[in-house]
């Protein structure tokens, strides 16, 4: 699965899923048509692909993209744009150029170095005019990227109870299934929207999505009790609810790249003898 998500308020744009034998990078490109104008997309650096950037780039107006660099790409040094930004240039492929034949031969992009904790991060983007795009903004954006992950976690979590599998077991019925907790989550996600529009200065992302969506769900389960006529009241006392979820900062969260042990849910018996390998 590949979702694009709207990160000030976690709403699913747009999804496409398939079976395992099909690639990430065909899925991102089904998403191409759901792109707004005037918009920007940090991407995962595991989407790295020219030709899918450049789509990504020439499909509307101002159609933005940003993600890492990846390790051992090579560029050419166009111009200097600062001590740490430049304007670089980037070949394509012949096999890339194959299968999108309107791909040019080469692609101008920003490189933005910057120091994140003691460790060198390099950030690529399509927001070439450093009068337009500053590169302290362009770092402060990439600090976001992982909204989507917080809000995969609400879905899987929250909403799913952490279960490891779907409930349905033929493919029609799982995509069934998964459009169905797309749709579920853009339903609370929206009316978390119009709790946060009750609070001024707040956007979506800053409430909790574990405590309002609890609220939500509560109330909405004991409409039944309600004559119909208090329906409408109900529903925007929800809202006037909002300021308790108010979430009053988050904290500041670290991801290293490591491995970790899995959790199992069943008692695993130790050995009793260790084997090491050299």
């Amino acid at each position: 699965m590949v979702c694009m998500m709207e990160l000030s308020s976690h709403l699913i744009v747009n999804s496409a899923f398939d079976s395992i034998s099909e690639s990430e990078m065909n899925l991102a490109a089904d998403l191409v048509d759901s792109i707004p104008d005037n918009s920007l997309t940090l991407f995962d650096k595991g989407f790295y692909s020219l030709g899918l950037l450049h789509d990504w780039q020439k499909k509307g107006k101002r159609t933005h993209w940003l993600l890492p660099l990846k390790k051992g790409t090579q560029f050419e040094l166009v111009r200097s744009l600062g001590r740490q930004d430049k304007l670089i240039r980037i070949a394509t492929t012949p096999q890339a150029r194959k299968k999108r034949p309107h791909l040019p031969s080469h692609i101008d992009a920003r490189l933005v170095t910057r120091n994140i904790k003691g460790k060198e991060v390099k950030i690529l983007t399509s927001m070439t005019d450093n009068m337009a795009y500053p590169s302290a903004d362009i770092v402060d954006l990439y600090t976001h990227r992982w909204e989507i992950e917080l809000g995969y976690r609400e879905m899987k979590q929250h909403m799913l109870e952490s279960r490891f599998t779907l409930r349905s077991k033929l493919p029609e019925l799982i995509h069934q299934e998964l459009w169905g907790v797309l749709l579920a989550y853009n339903l609370i996600r929206y009316k978390m929207i119009l709790m946060a529009k009750s609070l001024k200065g707040v956007f979506a992302n800053q409430l909790s999505f574990r405590d309002a969506s609890s609220h939500i769900i509560h109330t909405l389960t004991m409409m039944p009790i309600y004559a119909p006529g208090n329906f409408p009241k109900i529903v925007i006392d929800i809202e006037k609810n909002a300021a308790q979820f108010k979430l009053e900062g988050k904290r500041e969260r670290s991801y290293p790249r490591c491995l970790k042990a899995s959790k199992n849910r069943y008692p695993v018996t130790k050995s009793k003898y260790a084997i090491h390998l050299k």
